[in-house]
């Protein structure tokens, strides 16, 4: 059994047994899904490996992971053959899969998309041969007399109905991956801030001891450990990792805020699962994820890296609420009462001409330690969804490049 406990003035370690180590063959730096997907997808490979996992804050999925709408995403929207299209729809499959066997609860409530005029009409459906050229399970075109059977108060001329989507709490998921994780051996280590990365002291060839064996330390706020490698899946944080062991500035991690409108409690019997009004769709960038309260030291940083063009190509009018709750008013009239809910956070890489980048980026060193430390500086929405597939390309990744047998 999985029990947290503080040891002396070290980090907290999440662990199985009452020992805490400071070698080990894998570190992978980064508690949120990904990380934790990765770090149980290669124990599960390679159980004979002493592995760990660092994660900054108090508790796993603190940041991007635990602040996000929890829905598992279908793959309807992902351009075909993209490698974000094969991972989502592999991965909302292997996520029931592991609710039903670990008793996750979830909910498969499906997801309607709503047209209101021709126009829309003629671009849901080519959301829909979008959709099936991805494989998504039992994706229909509906009429408005269907739409009412599904969401008795939705008004439409034709919807787009996925009844595989669904919700679930990625925080819980996480956790459960962490578990599985630290009963298999692997320990996890909280309030464990990464600062550096070093060459192990005793690690040259002429010196004695552990160094040769565990050539990289990681340091970090509380205590350090060694090990042969590190995988860093930091989210936020990816691309400072990655300059702190050599790497490179391109591509930057953009904080994007994402705004939540709450039904009011008097309304949420109207609404049975997922409604997206088709504008909303085509909104959804400037709408949900805006990048806001940045500090003039912020901006002047961000120029510095991008220059004027690449800033100004990456600014966008704050979202406005009232605009996001009329989308819905417009297909559901008598829902007409929002109140503010949370808001959450999606870590965008972005590269200095301003341009979002929306695929897979991993980096490695040449030389030195840097050879010894994978970092993956961009993994894409729908990240959560897809992060059991991702788990296993990762960690594809990390056993060529690690060479781990």
């Amino acid at each position: 059994m999985a029990v947290l406990k503080r040891v002396d003035s070290s980090p907290l370690l999440l662990s199985s047994n009452n020992v805490f180590p400071k070698e080990y063959d894998v570190v992978v730096v980064g508690g949120g899904i990904v990380g934790m997907a990765t770090a149980r997808e290669i124990l599960l490979r390679h159980p004979q490996l002493k592995m760990a996992v660092l994660e900054k804050e108090r508790d796993l999925s603190y940041h991007q992971t635990g602040h996000n709408s929890g829905v598992i995403h279908a793959g309807i929207y992902y351009k075909p053959g993209t490698l974000k299209a094969k991972l989502c729809v592999e991965g909302l499959n292997l996520t029931y899969k592991y609710c039903d066997k670990h008793n996750i609860p979830y909910k498969k409530c499906g997801k309607l998309i709503v047209a209101t005029d021709p126009v829309e009409e003629k671009r849901l459906n080519d959301l829909y041969e979008r959709g099936k050229k991805n494989n998504v399970k039992d994706l229909e075109m509906i009429s408005a007399e269907k739409i009412k059977e599904i969401e008795p108060h939705c008004l439409g001329t034709r919807g787009l109905w996925s009844p595989h989507t669904g919700i679930v709490d990625w925080a819980e998921v996480t956790r459960s991956y962490g578990k599985d994780f630290v009963e298999k051996g692997g320990n996890i280590h909280l309030n464990f801030e990464v600062t550096s990365f070093k060459a192990t002291a005793e690690s040259s060839p002429a010196a004695e001891g552990d160094g040769n064996k565990y050539p990289v330390s990681v340091l970090g706020r509380g205590g350090s450990v060694k090990a042969c490698y590190v995988l860093t899946c930091g989210g936020l944080q990816s691309d400072r990792l990655a300059q702190m062991s050599g790497g490179t500035v391109d591509p930057k991690i953009i904080p994007f805020r994402g705004e939540y409108l709450l039904l009011s409690p008097q309304k949420q019997h109207m609404i049975k699962g997922n409604i997206y009004p088709w504008r909303s769709i085509c909104l959804e960038t400037c709408n949900r994820f805006q990048i806001r309260a940045f500090l003039s030291l912020v901006y002047i940083s961000l120029l510095e890296w991008m220059g004027v063009f690449g800033l100004a190509q990456m600014l966008f009018l704050p979202s406005n609420e009232r605009d996001m709750a009329r989308e819905y008013v417009g297909i559901i009239p008598s829902i007409y009462i929002f109140c503010r809910g949370p808001a959450g956070v999606r870590a965008q890489a972005m590269d200095s001409s301003g341009t979002l980048v929306d695929d897979f980026v991993f980096e490695i060193g040449d030389k030195g330690i840097g050879k010894r430390i994978l970092h993956c500086r961009n993994a894409p929405s729908p990240g959560a969804t897809s992060s059991l597939a991702i788990a296993k390309m990762i960690a594809d990744k990390a056993e060529k490049e690690f060479q781990l047998k």
